[in-house]
């Protein structure tokens, strides 16, 4: 655990959940698993207050609980679970792209508590969605339903663990932590609910339309109280399966610029195809036959068998090794090389932080180190064109940099420098992990000044939020449109022209945040998947 991953895991904690809850977690994540006692003794908190911050940690998944032999249990932070809360924004927007509105506010709600049951996030995004529709139009509960299901489906939502059920009526002492199980076939199992009703709106007034006051309603409410049809079956994002669908996605746009949109979508239809079929961490996809991708193209594509056929040969004879023919058998079975893939995607990530940060001269010896795996000095100045001076500086700079690396093969035992070989070459591994260094350190850089501009204004940006909640009002009673220009009047033009200033500020720190993610996602998955290796 580096101390940039550290620094982000502290910042991202603090926004989402506040200095208590950072405090706790980032003392897990330095120390490793620790029982309740200690962590209260060390980090000076009462034990009230860890038992609450740890209880929001587990609620999002960010701290596990183990028991040991003795009874005792003790936490341990998932730091890499933590980063991922900078990934929140690409998995709702993704969930709205594929399932539109109410697809979005599923995952933002399931996101944002953590775990939820499916009756309770059905009717908080009806409620929602209602909110945001025309007077004397509601949401249904069925169609929200339906959503849920379809997210289910495609895996992208997946049970929690729960606490089994014990058959004996004397089932003796307790466990000190209960233990949480879930067998596979029932991760994605949709439990049968009847859920009829509509999303109602909020009521600014003390009554209801029926006339009814709150403390009357609350009453019959509590006394009146159903049991809850999914009590106790709850729900969380399966982020695994996001994490697939960018890599898909990232691996359908890099055949696209490679060769063409045909290509794109026959890749598209292999990997649709095998996105339920194939584990998340698996290097190769389900081998597929030539026919099985042709039934199951997109409709609008008119292309014929034989089209297919040529398209699919020229995929498998391209260099990259993204697809592969591993049979004869069905007019020919095809995989996507996923680790091939991921491997090309980091190393062109790389390519083009070399060409960005030390020139196209640079980018091209790079390139050249790659491809011939080890090189002399006098051979990368022969081979890229470059005069010695120039070929020594750029080397040393990406040397320095840690992009390449020396490797010395000496001709005697001695290591005498005149009677040994250096060799440059290029360790993808080692620098993609200095790469995700230096991002998690851009990353907490860009979320600090963030912070740091929003502080600095913050006289302005609360002066702001009143006037525009005066307006509001002011609008919801019917105000004259003079009554109206005049509040507008009370944030001066500099203010406004400031105000806008520190938007435009936000969206370029908030856009760079997204726009290091995306690397840094590409980096993990390489990292992962050749550890894995």
């Amino acid at each position: 655990m580096t101390q940039a991953e550290i620094k982000l895991c502290s910042l991202l904690l603090q926004e989402h959940f506040g200095e208590i809850v950072e405090k706790i977690g980032v003392h897990l994540i330095r120390t490793g698993s620790q029982p309740l006692r200690v962590i209260a003794h060390d980090t000076g908190t009462s034990l009230d207050q860890v038992k609450k911050a740890l209880c929001v940690l587990i609620q999002h998944n960010l701290v596990i609980y183990q028991v040991h032999k003795r009874g005792v249990v003790e936490y341990e932070a998932q730091c890499s679970r933590v980063l991922r809360m900078l990934r929140y924004p690409r998995y709702i927007y993704t969930a709205k792209t594929l399932y539109s509105d109410t697809g979005e506010l599923i995952v933002e709600e399931l996101l944002l508590n953590g775990k939820m049951t499916m009756s309770a996030v059905v009717k908080k995004v009806a409620d929602r969605l209602t909110e945001t529709m025309e007077d004397g139009k509601t949401m249904d509960y069925a169609e929200v339903s339906n959503t849920f299901m379809r997210l289910a489906d495609t895996h992208f939502v997946q049970r929690c663990p729960w606490v089994p059920a014990t058959e004996n009526s004397d089932p003796g002492p307790l466990p000190p932590a209960p233990i949480l199980v879930i067998s596979e076939k029932d991760m994605y199992l949709v439990p049968k609910l009847s859920l009829i009703g509509k999303g109602k709106r909020r009521r600014s007034s003390d009554e209801d339309a029926t006339g009814e006051p709150k403390a009357k309603r609350s009453k019959h409410s509590t006394d009146n109280k159903e049991p809850i049809p999914d009590d106790g079956i709850y729900w969380q994002a399966n982020l695994d399966r996001f994490h697939q669908h960018f890599r898909d996605q990232a691996i359908v746009s890099a055949v696209a610029n490679r060769m063409d949109q045909t290509s794109s979508e026959i890749v598209r239809t292999m990997l649709r195809m095998s996105e339920i079929t194939t584990p998340s961490a698996a290097p190769f996809t389900q081998p597929l036959s030539s026919n099985e991708i042709f039934r199951s193209l997109p409709v609008g594509y008119n292309i014929s068998k034989q089209v297919l056929d040529q398209y699919l040969t020229l995929l498998a004879d391209d260099p990259l090794e993204f697809v592969g023919k591993s049979g004869d058998s069905g007019g020919g079975m095809y995989v996507i090389n996923l680790h091939k893939a991921l491997g090309s995607l980091a190393t062109a990530t790389l390519e083009s932080v070399v060409q960005e940060r030390f020139g196209s001269r640079c980018a091209r010896i790079f390139r050249l180190v790659l491809q011939k795996k080890h090189l002399e000095q006098k051979q990368v100045e022969d081979f890229a064109m470059i005069p010695a001076k120039e070929a020594k500086d750029m080397l040393y700079k990406m040397l320095s940099g840690n992009f390449i690396s020396l490797q010395e093969i000496p001709k005697t035992p001695d290591h005498a420098p005149s009677r040994t070989f250096y060799l440059y070459t290029v360790n993808i591994l080692s620098a993609a992990r200095m790469l995700l260094h230096r991002c998690y350190k851009s990353i907490a850089n860009l979320i600090e000044r963030r912070q740091f501009e929003t502080k600095e204004n913050k006289r302005l940006l609360e002066k702001s939020q009143r006037v525009e909640a005066i307006i509001a009002s002011m609008q919801a009673t019917g105000a004259e449109e003079a009554q109206l220009q005049e509040i507008e009047e009370m944030i001066t033009a500099p203010e406004r022209q400031q105000l806008e200033t520190l938007k435009r500020n936000v969206n370029k720190l908030d856009a760079s945040e997204i726009q290091v993610d995306e690397t840094i996602f590409l980096l993990e998955s390489y990292i992962e998947s050749t550890m894995k290796r």
